[in-house]
């Protein structure tokens, strides 16, 4: 199944989700680990620009007064990893979605890019929304789910934990919108010039009620 055009499009992957080289951060990623999600950016960069896929890097900027990601700032800056890799195309927004207010979508039609890679942070919030901009706009999307991350979350009385809010995106994205596959998945697939298989809802709702019992 060979797939049109992609770009790797690597999300937020910023000192503010790293206490390990900021730490100060705010928003310490937990799921899947720290570790284990930036490695497996890292390599998803790396395979891209051997492929001759185009980088894009996202970063996330606020006002210099605010509480994270303030412009300027210790947690506004790129993850070195991320800093000390080849990229084609620097998007700086201030939504969480990439498309917003950014000439992300401009740049993609004007390099015929057709199908897009999400990796970065966080799963909930940027990553689904441009995700799912993505899809409503026409792009093929592919969320490499080990190589996303996010933390858990209370608001008032509910509370949920990272891997229980990292799973219930993905399937919901996966289910409609993108494409769901590892890190590895989607390296053997790039090395082989083939695309992830499509969301499929009713398939998702069929095994959701296997599953169920």
């Amino acid at each position: 199944m060979a797939v049109p055009a992609r770009a790797l499009v690597v999300i937020d992957v910023q000192q503010e989700y790293d206490p390990g080289v900021f730490p100060g951060a705010g928003l310490p990623i937990t799921h899947p680990p720290l570790d284990v999600s930036t490695a497996n950016v890292a390599k998803a960069m790396d395979a891209a620009t051997a492929a001759g896929v185009p980088v894009v890097v996202v970063q996330h900027t606020d006002a210099p007064d605010d509480a994270v990601f303030a412009e300027g700032s210790d947690g506004w800056k790129l993850h070195p990893f991320v800093e000390d890799r080849p990229r084609d195309h620097l998007v700086r927004k201030a939504y969480p979605g990439s498309f917003t207010g950014t000439d992300l979508e401009e740049w993609l039609r004007a390099n015929d890019i057709a199908t897009l890679t999400i990796v970065g942070y966080m799963t909930q919030l940027c990553v689904d929304t441009t995700a799912r901009q993505a899809a409503h706009i026409g792009f093929g999307v592919e969320v490499l789910s080990d190589a996303t991350g996010t933390l858990p979350l209370a608001v008032g009385a509910e509370t949920v934990e990272a891997h229980a809010l990292h799973a219930a995106v993905l399937v919901a994205l996966g289910s409609a919108f993108a494409s769901v596959a590892t890190t590895a998945e989607w390296l053997a697939a790039l090395a082989a010039g083939d695309g992830l298989p499509a969301p499929d809802r009713l398939a998702a709702a069929e095994q959701g009620r296997a599953l169920a019992g």
